[in-house]
């Protein structure tokens, strides 16, 4: 068996202090969890693409992505599922408010700080904290670090 880790987007998304968060019933949880936008890079989408289709495909929201937070490496202790996370901040330039949202997605929130930390085991996965706190720590990489090669 081959084993291969799966590719996720994730955006970091603040205005006014609240942060675009989304609210899912996640496959195989039996409770409805918090997440930034994020979810799976498709195949021959370009990493920067795909975090703006997961946005507006969750949320509704157009994403300009500015920077990178960080890049992240998870293993789901359950599953041993290995997830490596590339996560975005940047500006929301429009909200439809006739876009469908994807599949599973009960709806999308700007959330207080105090509001997330208070979601405590709702959260998704740790992901989700370690991208706040390492976008509210200042870290910015830039967009350039990505390259498509052969496309």
């Amino acid at each position: 068996m081959v084993w291969k880790p799966n590719v996720t987007v994730a955006a970091v998304v603040e205005q006014e202090g609240r942060f675009l968060m989304v609210e899912e019933k996640a496959p195989g949880v039996k409770r409805t969890v918090f997440n930034q936008p994020a979810g799976h890079l498709d195949e021959g989408e370009s990493i920067i693409n795909a975090t703006i289709r997961e946005t507006m495909e969750e949320t509704a929201h157009s994403l300009i992505p500015t920077a990178i937070v960080g890049i992240y490496r998870w293993i789901e202790p359950k599953s041993a599922t290995t997830f490596l996370r590339i996560c975005f901040t940047g500006e929301i330039t429009a909200h439809d408010l006739t876009a469908p949202l994807d599949n599973g997605i009960i709806a999308a929130h700007w959330l207080t700080l105090n509001e997330i930390h208070q979601l405590g085991p709702r959260l998704r996965s740790p992901l989700v904290r370690h991208c706040i706190d390492d976008y509210l720590a200042g870290r910015r990489y830039p967009l350039a670090l990505l390259a498509d090669i052969g496309v």
